[in-house]
Parts: structure tokens; C-alpha cells; sequence
């Protein structure tokens, strides 16, 4: 009872110090803490809500998991505290053997935020193991000429635990013939030595019966033991020595199971059962003892178990060699495991969205990834990317973790799912690869208006059509899905004559069909032009618009109606005097078949229409002759400056416009005949003034079209 109370009062003090070491690396974006092993399960280990600033309902919200490497996982996160607990016993020894400072690493990934952080948790060893040797049962002959001082190599005790936990120390117990020597290894572990202290007698005594206990530096310590048998034999002169004091040999980790990594050899100089050797391992780890099988006859090692470089890439073997006679010598044997490509990369999808909205802007993280590779050097080194030409590309995040992040919009309409590949890559020759698909729907955004089939609509509807007719079927469709695709229409309201355009015609609001709510009159309206508006269900809503003409067409459903003579008046409507047409026309009895009746009315529209046409035909009589005169005239003038005034000095004539004047006055005569070209016209030298008789219109050009009238006429 006062070694576990002491034992529990050693947990509870670890428990706060692991507490007090809790601590937040922000710039490493990592939290750290440290916990005892052998902790039940559900211990606290820190507090991960308090480190990272959150409040406590947001991790529900923000979706805080935690994600460790390999199978197990050792930790969990309490979302009503927000404390990091432990999610089994965790036993130090057992995940890191050899190991003084064992450090356990794992992600918290923040869902919501598609983010990651690092945490380390530190395991602190207690004391929960007691030294142990491999053989609790040691056998050593040895031969009574053996000389006082002579010291014999005893079996290491083993302690998995560290620091001042670990061994610590031997003692030696049961017999004055022997002592205990206690050398440092090279890698500062103690080794016990048996020395022999009084010379031996086999007469006096042939065995001697030994107790080695190794005990460690615990509190309370903790010890383990083992017995020596030591069996003194007749005399032996030489022991075995190794060809090698240390043998190095560098393997694949592929080699296969059976191989013979080494062999050591010894001889003995003696003759007989005291010259043969045999082999043995003198010092070896519970691990390196199911990889290693020792030949005792040829000191021949194989592989028992296949190798892995990512279990272990070096191990360190002691052998022995001793005779019949029990001399022995000691070797170390070094297997150096060389790494091999023979771990494909490994994708692993820690955080990932399945939809996202088409309007997410440039930037947005969809998946969070975890590349690792167990191979060492460039058999290790991992590349990735995606395949094919998506809007996606890669960035790296913290550590081996990779974002997955939108590198341009999206657009539904175009592509509506993705299957993005992500391929990984090590630097081996020949290199390894993985893939991991990420599916991804894009979720619509109403961003796509209705558009109509057609730029515009008309249809030609027979008036007196039945009331509720189908006129024509308008159609609008919507690229967007869902609601956002769903289009519904109306009119846009609009006058007719004075009534509301949805009194003559109505739209279907699902299907676009359009009808008439009242019989058309051709008479009355000839063409409607109307809008019809089509638009979705998105939030804001999306519409557009499309003109339709509607043409009536008319019919015969009119019959000819008499304007005039006036129909006859209703019977006993009583006589006006003159006021009323009787309904009876007289016609003179000498009429020829297809004359008129000869009423008063009818004798005044022929009279005016005789009138009419009389002076129509005066005026046109009137309007040649003026044309033939002044034909005539033109011809005359023509002769005349052609002929009759060659003779007449340029410098008498003056141009006005064409028109040729005399500068002096001449007496002449002008003989006309009926033929213009014989007219005369002479001018007398001494009749002569300073006066402008004659003026000679000018002829209009021919190319001139001639006016019906010219101005002299007109005036």
C-alpha cells in the first residue's frame, strides 16, 4: 500500500508538471504539452480551447478533431471543455524504445477554417519497470589455473525506462572467491565484470553458486536479478580469440529472410574440447533478437525477420566465442540497413468540402491534404499536383500538409462536379506514385438571366375568335439549376384603347402560353403590342423581356350597307313636306335603257361635273396655244440673229445677260413671210440714234429642259 501511494503521488506530480509545460508556439503555429505514461484513459493533457483563443461553443462550429499518424490514435478532444485528453493508456517503453526524449506528434484540424496546427506531446517516463536479464540463469565454467584477477563479461541487465528511472547500478552477492567490476560501454552503459578474487580448487569446491542484481535509481528503486553458476574444470590454457574485434556490415532492407548478413570467426589454440568454439549473442535487444539468428557451430548471422530502414536503420550485436573449457572472447557486430524506395507516398485527406458555391472567390480552401512517404533521403522527398486543367491548385500549408485551393471562379453553368486528382510523386529511381480523388459539386449562384428562343414573337389571330383561344406559346430558359432555373412570366402592363392590356389577353405563368380573354374586332383593333416578362426564382429574382405582336385578321361579317338613297321611313312615321326621300324615283318615259333617274340632285352632280371638265379642257386648250406662240417667237428671233444683223459692228452691241442690244438706232424693215427662213430684216446706215430699239431674248440652252410657260406668258 505505501509503494502504490508513493507511485500514485509520483503520477500526480508529473500530471502538474506536465500541466505547468503546456505552452503555445505561435510561431511555429504549434502547441505543446507533456504527460506522464500509463495515464488512464480520459486524462487531461492540456487545454486546447484556452491556447487557441476559442470560446467554447465555437468548437462545435468550427469543427476541432484531432488526427494522429499510424492506426492508433492517442488523444481526443473533449468538445464541452475543449481539453486535450488521452484516448487510451499510453505505455512510453513501447513506442519508443532506446529513445531518451519520446515525443508523440499529431494535427488539430480546424474544419471550418480549413486550417492546421501542430501539436507535440511530450510522454515523461515513470518508473514502471524493474531491471531484467535476458537469462536469469548464467552459466560460467572456468578452470581452477585461472590466475586471481581474471575477469569474465557478465550479461547487461535491461532497464526500457530513462533517465534516472533507467538502470543505475549492480551488486554481487553469495561467494568470497569472486568480486564485481563495473566497466562504461562506449556508449556510456555499465557493463559487469566478473572478477576472480581467490584462486580456485575444484577439490575444495566444483561449483560456486553466485546472485548479480542490477538495480535502477527510482523512488522507490526498483531491482531485478540473476544467478551465476560457476563450474570449475581441470586446466584450460588458451581461450578463443576473434579475427575482428568489430564487424561492420551495410544490408538493403530488402534482402530476403535467410540471408547471411556476416560471419564471425574465433580460434582456440587448443587441442581437444578446450579448442572447440561456439558462438553465441552475448548482448542483444528483445527487438534485434527476432531479426537475427546466430549459427552457434559456424558464427554465421541471418536474417530471421525481414528488415525495414523506417523500423530501425542500425543495430548493434555483442557475440561471444567461447571453448569447451569455458574461455570465451567478445566481439561487436554492427548491421548497418540501407533505405529502399519501396514505400509508395501517402495521400491523406485530413479535411475536405464536398460542395462549393460557384461565386467563392479566388483563394478558397477545399481540401486539406497530408503527404508523407516513409523512405529517407530523396526516396522520401514527395512532390504532388493535380491533374488535368482545373481551377484548383496546390499550396503548401504547414509541415508535410498541403491546401487545396480554388485558383480561378467557377462556373456551374460550364462545369457543374469535379473529380480532382491528386497525384503524388517520391524523388526514387524509379520513382513511386499515389493518387486521391477529391469530388467536388459546385453549387449554382443565380447569376444567369432567362433568355428567350426567339428575339421576338408575332402571331396572326382570325378576329372573332372564341374567348380563352390559345394565341402562341412564348418559351424562356434559364442556364442556372433549381429554383434559380425555374421561370415564370407575366405581362407588362400596358393600355388598349383605353383598357388594360390584361383585359384582352392573358399568360400562362409556368408554361409561357398566351390567350385571348375577349373576341377581337378587326373593325375596332387591327394589332396589339405587347411585353411579355419572363422571370426566375432566384433571391434577387433574374428577368428579361420579349416583344409580341398579335395581328387580327379580318373576316367577312360585315354585309354592304346603303348610304344613299336614305332607306324609307317606318310606316305612320307621318309626311314632312320635301324633308324625306319617298323611296320612289321618276324617270321620264322617253329614258334609254341605263340612264340615271332623273332626280333633281342627280341633274345638279352631272351639270357640275360638265362644268368641271369643260374648263379642265379650256385651261389645257389655253396652255398650248401660249406654248405655240412662244415656240414662234423663239424661232423668229432666232432667223434673225442668225442672218439679218451679220453686218452690224460688234462695238453697236452691248451683253446684258446674254442679250445683245443695239448701242445706236437704225432705221429698218422687216419683211415677214409664212416661212421664217425667207424673213428679211434691213437696217438703214443714216437712220441712226443713240437710242436701244431692239432687244433679242437670249435662246435657252438646249440642254435645258423648256418650261410649259415662260415668264413673259405667266405675265
Amino acid at each position: 500500500m505505501c509503494a502504490a501511494g508513493r507511485r500514485w503521488g509520483r503520477r500526480q506530480r508529473a500530471l502538474l508538471w506536465a500541466v505547468l509545460l503546456a505552452a503555445w508556439e505561435a510561431a511555429w503555429g504549434q502547441l505543446r504539452y507533456s504527460v506522464p505514461e500509463e495515464m488512464p484513459k480520459g486524462s487531461f493533457v492540456g487545454d486546447v480551447a484556452k491556447d487557441l483563443g476559442t470560446q467554447l461553443p465555437a468548437i462545435h462550429d468550427r469543427g476541432l478533431r484531432i488526427v494522429s499518424e499510424g492506426r492508433t490514435q492517442y488523444f481526443a478532444l473533449q468538445e464541452k471543455t475543449g481539453h486535450l485528453v488521452t484516448a487510451e493508456r499510453i505505455d512510453r517503453e513501447q513506442l519508443c524504445e532506446n529513445v531518451q526524449q519520446c515525443v508523440l506528434r499529431c494535427e488539430l484540424i480546424v474544419e471550418g477554417e480549413m486550417k492546421v496546427y501542430g501539436m507535440v506531446v511530450e510522454l515523461i517516463d515513470i518508473n514502471d519497470n524493474a531491471p531484467s536479464f535476458r537469462k536469469t540463469v548464467i552459466e560460467l565454467r572456468m578452470s581452477e589455473m585461472t590466475a586471481p584477477g581474471a575477469r569474465f563479461h557478465l550479461p547487461d541487465a535491461h532497464d526500457p525506462d530513462s533517465g534516472r528511472n533507467s538502470l543505475q547500478s549492480y551488486e554481487l552477492s553469495g561467494d568470497e572467491h569472486f568480486s564485481l567490476a563495473v566497466q562504461a560501454g562506449p556508449g556510456g552503459d555499465q557493463r559487469p565484470e566478473l572478477v576472480l578474487a581467490k584462486a580456485l580448487d575444484r577439490e575444495e569446491a566444483a561449483f560456486h553458486e553466485l546472485v548479480l542484481r542490477a538495480s535502477d535509481g527510482g523512488d522507490p528503486a526498483l531491482t531485478g536479478t540473476a544467478r551465476i553458476r560457476v563450474t570449475v574444470l581441470d586446466a584450460n590454457d588458451n581461450a578463443p580469440v576473434f579475427s575482428q574485434s568489430e564487424y561492420t556490415v551495410r544490408v538493403p532492407e530488402d534482402v530476403p529472410v535467410g540471408f547471411v548478413l556476416v560471419t564471425v570467426t574465433a580460434t582456440d589454440a587448443d587441442e581437444g574440447l578446450n579448442g572447440h568454439v561456439k558462438y553465441s549473442f552475448k548482448k542483444i535487444t528483445e527487438k534485434a533478437s527476432q531479426i537475427f539468428q546466430m549459427d552457434a557451430e559456424t558464427g554465421a548471422i541471418t536474417l530471421n525477420r525481414s528488415l525495414n530502414f523506417e523500423d530501425g536503420d542500425s543495430y548493434e550485436l555483442e557475440v561471444q566465442a567461447h571453448d569447451g573449457g569455458a574461455l570465451f572472447d567478445t566481439a561487436k557486430v554492427v548491421v548497418a540497413v540501407t533505405d529502399v524506395n519501396d514505400n509508395i507516398p501517402e495521400i491523406s485527406v485530413r479535411s475536405a468540402l464536398s460542395e462549393i458555391s460557384e461565386d467563392a472567390p479566388s483563394g478558397t480552401t477545399v481540401a486539406l491534404l497530408h503527404l508523407r512517404d516513409r523512405d529517407s533521403g530523396a526516396n522520401g522527398e514527395v512532390r504532388c499536383s493535380l491533374d488535368g486543367d482545373v481551377p484548383f491548385r496546390l499550396e503548401k500549408s504547414f509541415d508535410d500538409y498541403y491546401s487545396v485551393v480554388t485558383a480561378r471562379e467557377l462556373d456551374r453553368e460550364q462545369v457543374s462536379e469535379y473529380n480532382v486528382t491528386v497525384r503524388a510523386a517520391d524523388g526514387g529511381s524509379p520513382a513511386l506514385q499515389s493518387s486521391a480523388v477529391l469530388s467536388l459539386r459546385v453549387l449554382d449562384v443565380n447569376d444567369n438571366a432567362p433568355v428567350f428562343a426567339q428575339e421576338s414573337y408575332s402571331a396572326r389571330v382570325a378576329e372573332n375568335n372564341a374567348a380563352g383561344a390559345l394565341v402562341l406559346t412564348v418559351l424562356a430558359r434559364d442556364a442556372d439549376w433549381g429554383q434559380n432555373a425555374r421561370v415564370r412570366y407575366r405581362l407588362w402592363e400596358g393600355r388598349v384603347r383605353g383598357a388594360a392590356l390584361s383585359s384582352y389577353v392573358s399568360v400562362q405563368a409556368e408554361t409561357g402560353a398566351l390567350y385571348a380573354l375577349r373576341s377581337f374586332d378587326y373593325e375596332e383593333v387591327r394589332e396589339l403590342e405587347l411585353w411579355v416578362l419572363a422571370e426566375d426564382g432566384g433571391s434577387p429574382a433574374l428577368s428579361s423581356n420579349v416583344s409580341v405582336r398579335l395581328l387580327i385578321v379580318d373576316e367577312n361579317d360585315n354585309a354592304p350597307q346603303v348610304l344613299y338613297p336614305p332607306p324609307p321611313r317606318p310606316a305612320g312615321a307621318g309626311s314632312l313636306s320635301g324633308a324625306l326621300w319617298s323611296g320612289v324615283e321618276l324617270a321620264p318615259r322617253s329614258s334609254e335603257p341605263g340612264a340615271l333617274a332623273a332626280g333633281s340632285l342627280t341633274r345638279w352632280l352631272v351639270l357640275a361635273v360638265a362644268a368641271v371638265s369643260c374648263l379642265f379642257l379650256g385651261f389645257l386648250l389655253l396652255l398650248l396655244a401660249l406654248r405655240l406662240r412662244r415656240w414662234r417667237r423663239e424661232q423668229l428671233l432666232a432667223a434673225a440673229s442668225s442672218g439679218a444683223l451679220r453686218g452690224v459692228p460688234v462695238s453697236h452691241f452691248v451683253g446684258i445677260d446674254g442679250v445683245r442690244a443695239f448701242l445706236q438706232s437704225y432705221s429698218h424693215e422687216v419683211s415677214l413671210t409664212a416661212d421664217s427662213r425667207k424673213s428679211q430684216l434691213r437696217f438703214s446706215g443714216a437712220s441712226c440714234c443713240d437710242t436701244l430699239p431692239v432687244s433679242v431674248p437670249a435662246r435657252p440652252p438646249p440642254d435645258e429642259p423648256t418650261p410649259l410657260l415662260g415668264d413673259e406668258d405667266l405675265a
